[in-house]
């Protein structure tokens, strides 16, 4: 039996978490949770599951609950009470499925307590690869992707040797604008790219993958996991979503990674590794109706934010900080109706351009400069 705490429990990686250890009762219970500002989810949670601890994001939720559950669970609030789920004593797995750099802080106190870190929250490799794959490798921590492209690279390696492998290769649907030229982008909605494609996905990531953003973190968060150079992670538009990654070896054989997209796939290869457990409510391939698969190269012209993200990714240093503050702060403007969707990258590459950057920041440094380029992104509002 796992016992798993899942920080961000009412988003959809969270819920589909939940999925997975609805299926397998025998394998899995829920030790701790977080739900934002989610009050019913929390009710829901505490119902079907009787978590330990349920942390909330601010102390008026927290006061509704506490009041209900007052002597059954724990009931925690703000970035405290994030911690005290990343740390719960009784959990074996912490599932980082918290959206943005939020997710940093609890996800270094968990590797200090030597949970297993189940990654979904790719922010926090963008900002602090360097002090997360440290604290990792110190406490002998495992890191056990989520993300579909970065769990598809796991599989493939498994049995392998890094030294063999000549590069790695990341698919992309393009979002929901990938049909759309440069020109059609400078009008689109904020209805029209929530509309992914293949995936069902929050707001904030669905913009990312629109903007392609979202596989340039995934690109940073590659680079960090597998300890390859950026010259040897490729990126592929694939429309389908069906081969979700692929190694490449030095004798040029290719091993990739193929399946329905459903994000409970990786899930629970994270959560069940290195047991593969039975997932009846996914949907198997069907190779005959599936008839072709679709490849083509990116234009980093056309997804301006997929190069800022190679960009950066190669200086190193702060500028990925900056990146991921920036991006942010302009997709909720965008969100918010407050800016068109061009104007994401134009905010991001400005922020880049303005930054000095620091060659080996500390979280001190880091949380300083995520403010600052906040800061920054905000004050192009007015």
């Amino acid at each position: 039996m796992k016992y798993i705490s899942i920080l961000g429990a009412s988003g959809s990686i969270g819920t589909q978490t939940l999925d997975v250890i609805r299926a397998h009762p025998d394998e899995f219970r829920l030790a701790a949770a977080s739900v934002g500002k989610n009050i019913e989810a929390a009710r829901r949670l505490i119902a079907e599951f009787s978590p330990s601890l349920v942390a909330v994001a601010d102390r008026d939720a927290y006061e509704v609950l506490y009041r209900e559950y007052r002597g059954r669970t724990t009931i925690v609030y703000g970035e405290e009470g994030l911690i005290e789920a990343a740390v719960c004593p009784q959990a074996d797995v912490v599932v980082t499925a918290v959206v943005g750099s939020v997710g940093l802080v609890p996800t270094l106190k968990a590797i200090e307590a030597g949970k297993a870190i189940a990654l979904a929250n790719k922010e926090t490799l963008v900002v602090a690869g360097h002090l997360v794959m440290a604290a990792a490798k110190r406490r002998g921590v495992p890191l056990l992707p989520v993300d579909s492209e970065h769990s598809a690279i796991f599989q493939c390696l498994q049995g392998e040797r890094m030294e063999h492998v000549d590069k790695l290769i990341l698919t992309a649907s393009g979002g929901s604008f990938r049909d759309k030229t440069r020109r059609e982008l400078a009008h689109v909605t904020v209805e029209e790219a929530l509309c992914h494609p293949n995936w069902s996905m929050g707001a904030k990531i669905t913009i990312d993958s629109a903007t392609m953003m979202n596989k340039g973190f995934e690109v940073i968060e590659a680079h960090w996991l597998f300890g390859l150079p950026y010259e040897r992670i490729e990126v592929v538009l694939h429309r389908e979503s069906i081969i979700h990654s692929l190694v490449q070896f030095r004798d040029t054989s290719v091993l990739a990674q193929l399946g329905t997209p459903d994000m409970r796939v990786p899930i629970q290869y994270a959560l069940a590794y290195p047991k593969r457990l039975p997932l009846p409510s996914a949907k198997p391939l069907d190779f005959i109706s599936l008839g072709a698969l679709h490849f083509a190269p990116v234009d980093f012209d056309r997804y301006r934010c997929l190069r800022l993200a190679y960009e950066a990714g190669k200086r190193g240093g702060s500028l990925p900080t900056v990146l991921n503050a920036a991006n942010e702060e302009a997709v909720a403007a965008f969100l918010a109706g407050r800016i068109p969707f061009l104007a994401i990258e134009e905010w991001i590459e400005r922020a880049l351009e303005r930054h000095r950057p620091v060659s080996d920041p500390q979280l001190e440094d880091i949380r300083e400069i995520d403010a600052d380029a906040r800061a920054y992104v905000r004050s192009l509002l007015s």
